[in-house]
């Protein structure tokens, strides 16, 4: 079946934009299935850098069709926004197509969002405070606003009615104040409805027919594994499912719809926010990786967590998944190292514990159990030349080390990314679709 799905294998921040953007280009479609403007991802065209939130990463190519599936709840405003900014570079954007069942993050979603998050006191979550919590919420409560609807004013002023004096309440309980007007709000939604009535369809139906079809079909998650509501590191998680099971509910097709799953890992390991984080580093190591590796977020600029890699994590990762190879990205920060270390297991109360645990208290109470690898030195050249040769061209120690990997996952890595670019990436994968 010709689909692909790109899931993040550890909190995100992988390089799925990349590898994404990388993969397609053989794509037909490019199909989001989770999340909201709470994700980021960076993607670089030649000289060009496109930081991407809502959008698929497959935008950026006019011959692909980019699908925001049902699965996402979308703030209008950060959307056009990102559309305007994809039109300044001579981009049309006219292969968007817009979930109608997708649901509005409303204005009001993001000040609850900041008064909970207030309300926790010192147990706060990390949220990046832009509405999505409280949106999905909506969403399960059936007190929601959905992308279709902003094709019918009757239908949207209804709904507004109804549940604005909830909002109030619920707002008043929490210290602040959300000073709704209703009419503006409906023809400020209205006005994205119009603007976008082009884009908007039920994109169940286009994605199935293309399948169907026989076109070349990829889902693109946001996101990472272990922000995974169920799966993560709950409760500091994000709100939807960023696993490849999330696809079927999140852009309305068949499990066996799904076909190759590619997962894709830093070669160290990141997360932004407030949650445990068994291998992270706070000395000179760390702040080693978070520089060279430029770890700042494409959302909130916040600085990125930095630590050794996970194999508890992405082992979890791979099974979950269900991924058929991963994709190794940014193995070019750990150029130079003498000495690289890899968490192969827990230390939990004196117990040694391989499979992630679901309790945040083991895992805050959790330790590191490393093995060491030899370093490798940077090559000389430019990194696409280095690439041009293949993967035999790599030094040999970051090959050991991509072999140490594959063996613990008992997954091949079939795609090298040692650098931002396109043509910084070595594809080994025997079957590209």
């Amino acid at each position: 079946m010709p689909t692909l799905a790109v899931i993040g294998s550890q909190w995100g921040d992988e390089g799925k934009g990349k590898i994404t953007d990388y993969l397609a280009e053989d794509a037909d479609l490019v199909v989001r299935y989770q999340g909201g403007a709470n994700a980021g991802h960076t993607i670089k065209v030649g000289e060009e850098v496109f930081a991407l939130h809502l959008l698929p990463s497959g935008i950026i190519r006019e011959n692909v069709i980019s699908v925001v599936g049902n699965g996402l709840v979308i703030d209008c405003d950060e959307l056009e926004v990102e559309l305007e900014a994809l039109r300044k570079t001579g981009r049309s954007g006219k292969g968007l197509r817009l979930s109608d069942r997708a649901n509005v993050v409303m204005p009001y979603h993001r000040i609850l969002d900041g008064a909970e998050e207030k309300a926790r006191g010192s147990k706060t979550v990390g949220t990046t405070g832009r509405g999505i919590g409280p949106c999905y919420s909506d969403k399960i409560a059936r007190a929601g606003i959905r992308i279709g609807d902003l094709l019918d004013e009757e239908l949207l002023r209804d709904r507004i009615a109804t549940i604005a004096p909830v909002k109030e309440r619920f707002a008043e309980s929490l210290g602040a104040e959300l000073g709704l007007d209703q009419e503006a709000l409906v023809a400020k939604l209205l006005s994205f409805g119009k603007k976008w009535e082009q884009y908007i369809t039920d994109t169940s139906v286009l994605v199935n027919d293309a399948i169907k079809a026989g076109k070349k079909v990829m889902f693109e998650g946001a996101q990472g594994t272990m922000l995974d509501i169920d799966y993560g590191t709950y409760p500091y998680v994000t709100s939807s499912n960023c696993t490849s099971a999330g696809i079927c509910t999140g852009v309305g097709v068949p499990p066996s719809a799904v076909g190759e799953v590619i997962g894709v890992t830093k070669a160290y390991t990141t997360r932004v926010g407030a949650g445990p984080f068994v291998s992270e580093l706070t000395d000179e190591v760390g702040k080693h990786l978070q520089t060279k590796g430029g770890e700042f977020g494409t959302t909130t600029g916040r600085a990125r967590r930095c630590g050794w890699l996970d194999l508890v994590v992405v082992r979890h990762a791979v099974r979950l998944n269900g991924m058929a190879c991963i994709a190794l990205t940014k193995l070019d920060v750990l150029n130079d190292l003498d000495t690289i270390k890899v968490c192969v297991a827990y230390d939990v109360d004196g117990k040694r514990v391989e499979n992630f645990p679901s309790n945040v208290r083991h895992l805050e109470r959790a330790k590191p159990i490393y093995e060491e690898l030899d370093g490798w030195k940077s090559w000389e050249g430019s990194t696409a030349e280095l690439c041009k040769r293949g993967y035999e061209a790599l030094p040999q120690g970051m090959r050991s080390y991509i072999q140490y990997i594959e063996r613990s996952t008992g997954v091949p890595a079939g795609i090298i990314s040692v650098g931002k670019g396109r043509d910084e990436t070595i594809d080994r994968r025997h079957k590209k679709w």
